[in-house]
């Protein structure tokens, strides 16, 4: 049996990785988001934000970080689904933010490499913190939101609404969905 790739997905500061550790708690297979560490690099290498200084060499650094976790995301037995924080729909996304052009591959990618569920959160003015690596005030992180919700219908993906509120009631909606969908 194959494992079914969940999506989780939203603006800068939206809760997404208080829910990965939310499922990983639970026992669940999560797969983390890799934009911190390509940040963290480059910072290391004299580029304090390469996304705003480099926007197509972080793209594609991000686009073949999330494809290789991907196609090297683990699938152990009795292990029904994996969870991404953010998936490679969320690069052309940015992109498109940006009004960057990029290379097809980028959407070939997106459109190969295919995902079984995608849940977005909304900007959470409450929870929402600016810091080193997340540099984008409240008002960009809800068009972030807006281009996210485009991208991934423009994919083709049925695109699921996460309501706020804690993360147990995040989670818990998020599974009584997925039980729902398979």
């Amino acid at each position: 049996m194959n494992s079914k790739r969940i999506v989780i997905t939203g603006g800068p500061g939206s809760g997404k990785t208080s829910l990965i550790r939310y499922f990983e708690d639970l026992g669940h297979v999560c797969l983390p988001e890799i934009s911190r560490e390509v940040t963290f690099k480059a910072q290391q290498q004299g580029i304090s934000q390469l996304f705003l200084e480099q926007p197509l060499l972080f793209s594609e650094l991000l686009l073949n970080g999330r494809k290789a976790q991907f196609l090297e995301a683990p699938s152990p037995e009795n292990t029904p689904f994996l969870f991404y924080d953010r998936g490679l729909p969320d690069v052309t996304a940015y992109m498109d933010y940006l009004g960057t052009e990029y290379p097809s591959f980028f959407t070939e990618t997106c459109n190969n490499l295919r995902y079984d569920a995608i849940f977005l959160l909304p900007p959470w003015e409450e929870i929402y913190i600016q810091d080193n690596e997340r540099y984008e005030s409240y008002a960009q992180a809800e068009r972030l939101f807006e281009f996210l919700h485009q991208a991934y219908q423009n994919y083709g993906y049925t695109v699921y609404h996460v309501p706020v509120g804690s993360i147990q009631y995040r989670g818990e909606y998020i599974l009584k969905k997925i039980a729902s969908l398979f």
